[in-house]
């Protein structure tokens, strides 16, 4: 299990392949990815942290795309229907997914000090509670994973 969102990485490299995966599947899907949909994800991209969506209403209007909550709400929505993005419950905040290119159960690793956020895969077939579901019948719909805790950047600064 790897865990994107620590790790030194060619980060404009990770954000123009994000957007292309993204662009390609909202074509593929003939899903409007509008110009506000777009920069949404893009800001989330821009740095490993979950945002808030008045963060992300204030970075819109200060660059005239708009200046009202349903603008910020509407964008955030649309892409975590079709899973470009995801909410951090634990943050009330929305992260970019890094695996786009497939299905998954998404894990959340959050650090406590600076909100940076790694994005992995919990794979529920193989662990206890895809286990239990499958034994009672019961069918999962969402799973939401969160872990809190220190990156390796706050770890070693703490230290």
């Amino acid at each position: 299990m790897t865990a994107n969102g620590f790790e030194t990485h060619d980060h404009k490299g990770c954000i123009s392949d994000a957007m292309r995966s993204a662009e390609a599947i909202c074509a593929e899907r003939r899903l409007q990815f509008t110009p506000i949909r777009r920069r949404v994800l893009e800001l989330l991209l821009e740095d490993h942290r979950a945002m808030g969506a008045y963060d992300i209403l204030e970075q819109l209007a200060a660059e005239g795309l708009g200046s009202q909550p349903p603008v910020a709400y509407r964008a955030l929505d649309f892409l975590v229907k079709h899973g470009l993005a995801h909410r951090i419950e634990a943050l009330n905040a929305y992260a970019a997914c890094v695996h786009i290119d497939h299905d998954h159960v998404p894990a959340f690793l959050i650090c406590r000090t600076c909100k940076a956020v790694a994005e992995s895969e919990a794979e529920l077939s193989h662990g206890k509670l895809g286990q239990a579901a499958k034994a009672t019948g019961f069918t999962i719909e969402k799973v939401v994973v969160e872990a809190e805790g220190l990156c390796p950047a706050c770890a070693a600064e703490a230290a």
